[in-house]
């Protein structure tokens, strides 16, 4: 970043946050990471016989966050095959086109990363790439539209990354657990800094639009326990950003959030256990999520939530037109 240049309040916050002193940077016990994972295998290890020889269990922040909130809605997306839509290759290609612009030479036009980065995406032939090649041009210009936006919103709230903060964009993490039948894997939306022997310097950012929600919490410990597995140190801090509005929703690295996200983490799996493979009965926990479910049509506590939700929705809308 050039000396000259002049940074936004929204900017500054953000240089504010990230930075930190080397007498602000908590330092751990080398053994931190045998520790953690000595207790994930410990208490993990003998649900590997209820797993079928040829299948492995992947847990991901989404599996996580699923069941232990509506475990019918975990199922239901077990045998829902994949597909993409606008909603799920929004975040994807707007991920892709802000780490295009941390390495961007020139002018970062939000519109031409977009259009590069779609450009690139779309020469794969498979996956992604191929259901780009069959969106129509209105689909095309929605999706296009949503991309550019937010990542206007990052570069207008980011100050530049420099080279030095060492930024990685979806930096992937991976612990086995039980003999490999257990596969614990993340993927965080941006990484600054980095560890110093035993002293804490990363920070882990997720990058949202949309209002709080306590999983955005749990999803970031999650991906410190793996990263502190993985190299041994924690990061000094996770953080949600809001794109939309601006805003950081920080928190310290401790060894009690670690050793908390580990018994999350266990009670998760022993419950997906319980539920895929030993037929045990999964309880309806209607919410958010129920709008997207795909046993939506079947569910009458998930159907009563969304008709609730919808009209809560058209009263805030008069409340809004009333104060206008």
């Amino acid at each position: 970043m050039a000396p000259t240049e002049v940074l936004n309040p929204a900017q500054q916050e953000v240089l504010d946050l990230l930075g930190a002193t080397p007498d602000e940077r908590p330092t751990f016990d080398p053994n931190l990471r045998v520790e953690l994972k000595a207790e994930l295998e410990i208490a993990l290890d003998h649900l590997s016989a209820h797993i079928p020889d040829d299948d492995i269990l992947f847990v991901g922040k989404r599996q996580l966050a699923q069941v232990m909130g509506c475990e019918a809605k975990y199922l239901a997306e077990l045998d829902d095959p994949f597909s993409w839509s606008i909603p799920l290759a929004r975040g994807t290609i707007s991920h892709k086109a802000i780490e295009l612009s941390v390495h961007w030479r020139g002018d970062r036009n939000p519109i031409e990363l977009t259009d590069e980065t779609l450009a690139k995406l779309e020469l794969d032939e498979a996956g992604l790439g191929r259901w780009l090649q069959g969106l129509g041009e209105a689909d095309r210009a929605e999706l296009r539209g949503e991309v550019s936006a937010r990542v206007t919103a990052f570069l207008e709230c980011w100050p530049p990354l420099k080279r030095e903060w060492r930024p990685v964009m979806e930096m992937p993490a991976r612990v086995e657990l039980a003999r490999g039948r257990i596969v614990l894997a993340g993927k965080v939306d941006l990484t600054l800094g980095r560890a110093i022997g035993n002293q804490a310097g990363k920070v882990l950012v997720d990058l949202k639009t949309g209002r709080f929600a306590p999983m955005h919490r749990d999803d970031l410990r999650y991906y410190a326990l793996l990263d502190t597995i993985r190299i041994g140190t924690p990061p000094r801090l996770v953080a949600t950003y809001y794109l939309d509005q601006g805003r950081f929703t920080p928190e310290q690295v401790t060894v009690a959030l670690l050793e908390s996200t580990v018994a999350r983490v266990v009670d998760a799996v022993h419950r997906m256990v319980e539920l895929r493979y030993q037929g045990e009965a999964a309880n309806e926990k209607p919410g958010p999520g129920c709008t997207w479910c795909p046993k939506l049509d079947s569910c009458a506590p998930g159907t009563a939530f969304v008709n609730e939700d919808d009209e809560r929705n058209d009263v805030a809308v008069i409340l809004a037109d009333v104060d206008a």
